[in-house]
């Protein structure tokens, strides 16, 4: 059993690497390229005119890049950034002590900002747009506002769920709301070729592309198992080719067009339990043993984007894609359950 320093060890080293892996230029960062060219613009614009750039938001599912977009943008400019989540800030106090400590022209990044708190929002609101703070003093008749004058700073922003920001706290990110889109294989493999440089570890092409198909589309996936690949290939002492890979991805239950054992189960749960659907979001999670937010938000979206699963008006419906893929026979009336 594994002591606890020898853990601490391990996760100190999986931060260290993540962060060696995280592109410090942007000809080093793969992908996205209209966000890029934008941003570029927006950055270069700001520093002829001598003003600080305006706030960004960037939105996406998870492992895209949106930190790694901030970090960024933070050493492109040559400003410090202080880090921060949404759910960290929980007072009014807090986001007070933060914007107060800040240099004139620094960087504020705020993860998962849907789940600041809405008193937290509103009187981030002014700091946003006129750089001022209000803070209310007292309670009752006695209350009174102070207004603290803050220096100027860029807001730099990133969530997973856009729809939960609030309009007026969107319409304040007068530098752009950006999407982050899912890689394609080509950028995958480019994003696993320059991570292998950088582990030193010696990859054969085709050992990579194997690595690249079955990463979701998702940088962050792709790195986890680049680092989960070099790990059994140095403990089983091979080398590190496309067997090797196929071997140290089935340890991790990934098939080969990226299906985890959840996502595999949820299909066979849908096909042979439910005849293929259509099936309600409550029975599935109920069958599966699931959160329903789970079977919605981790499970459901890349079933879909492969085109395996259809979600119709009458519930959730397997395609002709998903019986061939787990090797089930196609039933005839297979059609009409997809209108």
């Amino acid at each position: 059993m594994k002591s606890m320093s020898s853990k601490k060890e391990e996760k100190n080293e999986e931060i260290y690497l993540d962060q060696a892996l995280r592109p410090s230029r942007w000809e080093d960062y793969i992908g996205q390229k209209h966000i890029k060219d934008n941003v570029k613009i927006l950055l270069q614009a700001a520093e002829e005119r001598g003003h600080i750039p305006e706030h960004i938001l960037f939105y996406g599912p998870p492992g895209l890049g949106k930190t790694t977009l901030a970090h960024l943008i933070a050493k492109e400019t040559g400003r410090q950034m202080k880090i921060t989540s949404g759910p960290a800030i929980e007072k009014v106090g807090d986001l007070a002590s933060i914007l107060t400590n800040l240099s004139p022209g620094d960087i504020i990044f705020i993860d998962e900002i849907h789940r600041l708190n809405k008193t937290v929002e509103e009187v981030l609101y002014p700091a946003m747009e006129s750089g001022v703070l209000d803070i209310i003093i007292g309670k009752g008749p006695s209350a009174r506002t102070i207004q603290l004058d803050l220096s100027p700073f860029t807001l730099i922003a990133a969530t997973t769920r856009v729809a939960l920001v609030s309009a007026p706290l969107r319409s304040r990110f007068s530098g752009g709301v950006f999407r982050l889109e899912f890689y394609s294989n080509e950028e995958i493999g480019e994003i696993v070729r320059r991570s292998s440089k950088l582990l030193e570890t010696e990859m054969e092409e085709e050992a990579l592309k194997e690595v690249a198909k079955r990463s979701r589309f998702t940088p962050r996936t792709a790195n986890y198992f680049l680092k989960r690949c070099r790990d059994y290939a140095q403990v089983s002492k091979k080398n590190l080719d496309q067997k090797t890979v196929k071997e140290a991805l089935s340890m991790l239950s990934i098939d080969e067009i990226g299906l985890n054992s959840s996502d595999r189960k949820f299909l066979e749960i849908l096909i042979e339990k439910f005849k293929g659907g259509p099936v309600g979001l409550k029975t599935m999670a109920a069958a599966m043993s699931e959160e329903e937010a789970t079977v919605e938000e981790v499970i459901e979206p890349y079933l879909i984007q492969l085109g395996l699963l259809e979600r119709t008006a009458r519930g959730r419906v397997a395609t002709e894609k998903a019986y061939t893929h787990l090797g089930f026979d196609i039933p005839k009336n297979l059609q009409s359950k997809l209108i």
